[in-house]
């Protein structure tokens, strides 16, 4: 009888062969994705850009901004399949990691009012709602507001 071993998740930089898999999971789980040009834009202009791999297989990623002492969590996203098991809340960490390794003393976000699990997970995490940006994200009738979130580090 042999032992199969789980490959555990890991975190690494987020690589241009990676954007078909990213955009994917980016189409499945949201209205109004980013564009594949929009990652890889992050990607040419330096952004802090890391992917979720599991077994081979990227099922989560982000992106953060780093400027001189904050950093801006641009994107976080987890495949379907594998929300609701921790991946988030282990992304998110590793980004706030991030921001403190460069020296950042604040992380912002911007999220939708209507994602009430993210909004969970950031309050949950020291996350606090700091303002609104009226009109932020398009929606499928007209916009929606984004809520503005700040957490020191």
């Amino acid at each position: 009888m042999s032992a199969q071993l789980k490959e555990e998740p890991h975190f690494r930089p987020l690589q241009s062969f990676d954007l078909d898999r990213v955009s994917q999971i980016e189409q499945a789980i949201y209205s109004h994705p980013w564009s594949r040009g929009n990652f890889s834009d992050s990607l040419e202009a330096g952004y802090s850009c890391w992917a979720l791999e599991r077994a081979g297989t990227v099922i989560g990623y982000g992106v953060l901004m780093l400027a001189v002492d904050e950093a801006h969590l641009l994107n976080l996203s987890v495949a379907t399949q594998m929300q609701r098991r921790g991946y988030g809340r282990a992304l998110l960490h590793h980004f706030m990691s991030v921001a403190r390794q460069f020296g950042a003393a604040s992380m912002y976000l911007e999220v939708r009012p209507s994602n009430r699990i993210a909004r969970d997970l950031y309050r949950h995490e020291g996350f606090r709602e700091i303002g609104v940006r009226r009109g932020y994200y398009p929606a499928d009738f007209g916009r929606e507001d984004a809520i503005v979130m700040e957490r020191r580090l």
